[in-house]
């Protein structure tokens, strides 16, 4: 029987400050609940598990001598876990209230919650929301929309719904149904996985949750940047790769055409004239790196 309410899960990927930075928000404003953290130390240049070790003797430290990728790090500290709930959370982002306890309490009350995520707004601008639900995958461009995101936050989304998934930065997963679906796929190693993992908890009849009485403060990607190589041959080749996973017959069909033929062709003419050619390459490389782990998957 699990003591603890919560297990916290962070990657550490060469963002030490962040780290430092998320732990002592978790510290000081958890209230109302029981809970361990837990750090996988994901590969990183330097050993910054030994300074987390010392600044943070009461956690826990796991070091992977490699990187992982999300999935996979996340798995390690999903292995190590004793809480009723996990809670995945991005190393930079940061609390600023002891109102997580309202991810626990709506938990224990809705039985058929797989999991639930925050309300997340950036860092900066102040008060500006990144995340309030998800709509759905188109099933054809296997892209979807975050909703409220860019608006300012004045109390209009105070209620919890429904959402198609949770999202990444900070979701709270109910431990028993990593036995129904699984751990994280780490065949995705980055982007993708959670949306792969929630369709797995959406198939069993689980329900996915925006809880918006929680919130955390995200500084957005650092570790990978924004626009850069390795974003996009990811984001390019696990477009394909949830298409194969999760579409069949005719829309999976349909689904790989608009991808191969429009969407990528089209990236690689706005890389071309916004002269980044290493964009061109994450393109062409994403698209027939899905074709090598495809026939593998065969």
């Amino acid at each position: 029987m699990c003591k603890l309410d919560i297990s916290f899960i962070t990657i550490n990927y060469n963002g030490l400050n962040d780290t430092i930075e998320l732990i002592q928000s978790l510290k000081n404003h958890c209230k109302g609940f029981s809970f361990e953290i837990i750090v996988v130390d994901n590969g990183s240049r330097s050993n910054e598990n030994t300074e987390l070790s010392r600044l943070f003797p009461d956690i826990t430290i796991i070091r992977s001598d490699i990187n992982l990728g999300f999935s996979g790090g996340n798995n390690l500290g999903i292995n190590k876990a004793n809480g009723r709930y996990l809670f995945l959370i991005n190393n930079d982002t940061f609390l600023i209230d002891d109102s997580l306890s309202e991810l626990v309490k709506f938990m224990d009350i809705n039985d058929n919650a797989a999991a639930a995520s925050p309300k997340i707004k950036f860092k900066t601008p102040e008060n500006t929301i990144q995340f309030a639900g998800y709509t759905s995958l188109s099933k054809f461009s296997i892209r979807n929309k975050l909703i409220g995101y860019f608006e300012q936050d004045y109390g209009q989304y105070t209620v919890p719904y429904e959402t198609p998934y949770t999202h990444g930065a900070a979701m709270i997963l109910r431990r028993s149904v990593i036995k129904e679906v699984g751990l994280m796929p780490e065949i995705f190693f980055l982007y993708y996985e959670e949306l792969d993992w929630c369709t797995k908890m959406k198939n069993k009849g689980f329900s996915l949750w925006f809880v918006p009485a929680a919130t955390v403060i995200h500084k957005e990607s650092r570790s990978t940047g924004q626009g850069s190589y390795l974003r996009t041959f990811y984001i390019v080749r696990n477009r394909l790769l949830y298409s194969w996973r999760n579409r069949c017959g005719i829309e999976r069909m349909l689904s790989m055409i608009y991808l191969i033929m429009i969407a990528i062709p089209k990236g690689i003419i706005q890389s071309f004239l916004n002269r980044r050619p290493d964009l061109i390459r994450s393109h062409i490389n994403g698209a027939f790196a899905f074709f090598r782990l495809k026939d593998k998957l065969n």
